[in-house]
């Protein structure tokens, strides 16, 4: 019988660009605690990278750590990103916890309704924890990272799908989309990516006031609604990509979006 020659070896070279590890980087997430945060966390956290996660509820952020460490390496902080000196407070905890991190993912929003439904505290709340706090958390984290870094900041779709009930909401995270866009081009010769992603409908603690769990849980079943770790998967596509490119926004959004 005559043996069969080996199969030629294949030359995959430019079957896949590089994909760097996230093995051994550092990373902060703030809301990181419920939702698309706590998501985002869990996810860095089984791929290796150590995260420093903040929230404003203390249950949630034991429940939060307790799965964070099922996994991989975390640690976190109670704070209000509203409060003054809460941003500069999360990033100190941070560095004290783990010295320098080259990954900010900027997560922590509350709801916001139409501007005739907020009175002036609530919606310079709003605003304080939306938008305040994600400009202060890029300018404290280009500090830290210096000249080497990804910065990944989770917008929303409704900054483009505009309704009556969420000027508001839908005003803040257009201005996130504005100021990722010209932030990009601050960063990025300096060595720190910048990557906009925006979700659709997920499933998550911050709708529980408009859906029930059990609601939530049938329309993500029904695909009308996307699951907090759809939303993960995506940040780990941005954080992934080779250095040389960045991807400057994602839009993620259920199959049948406009579905009611």
């Amino acid at each position: 019988m005559t043996e069969l020659a080996d199969p030629p070896a294949r030359d995959l070279s430019d079957a896949h660009t590089e994909m760097p590890s996230l093995k051994g980087r550092k990373a902060i997430v703030t809301g990181g605690t419920t939702g698309i945060g706590r998501a985002i966390a869990v996810l860095l956290a089984s791929e290796g990278v150590d995260v420093f996660v903040c929230g404003r509820d203390p249950q949630h952020l034991e429940d939060g750590l307790g799965r964070i460490r099922e996994v991989g390496k975390g640690d976190g902080i109670n704070i209000d990103l509203a409060d003054p000196d809460g941003v500069a407070r999360f990033v100190g905890a941070a560095k004290d916890y783990f010295g320098a991190f080259d990954i900010a993912v900027l997560n922590a929003a509350i709801p916001a309704q139409g501007v005739t439904k907020m009175n002036a505290e609530e919606l310079r709340y709003a605003i304080a924890t939306d938008f305040t706090a994600y400009l202060a958390s890029v300018d404290a984290a280009a500090e830290v990272m210096q000249d080497h870094g990804d910065i990944v900041l989770i917008g929303s779709m409704s900054a483009h799908v505009l309704g009556p009930d969420s000027s508001v909401y839908a005003g803040m995270k257009a201005g996130i989309a504005g100021f990722a866009e010209a932030v990009r081009k601050e960063l990025g010769p300096k060595g720190i990516k910048v990557a906009l992603v925006e979700p659709g409908k997920t499933g998550a603690d911050f709708q529980y006031s408009s859906f029930t769990a059990e609601e939530q849980a049938e329309q993500i079943n029904k695909e009308w609604m996307l699951r907090a770790e759809d939303i993960a998967v995506g940040v780990h596509y941005v954080l992934t990509q080779p250095r040389r490119a960045v991807v400057q926004q994602v839009t993620i959004a259920p199959r049948t979006q406009d579905k009611e």
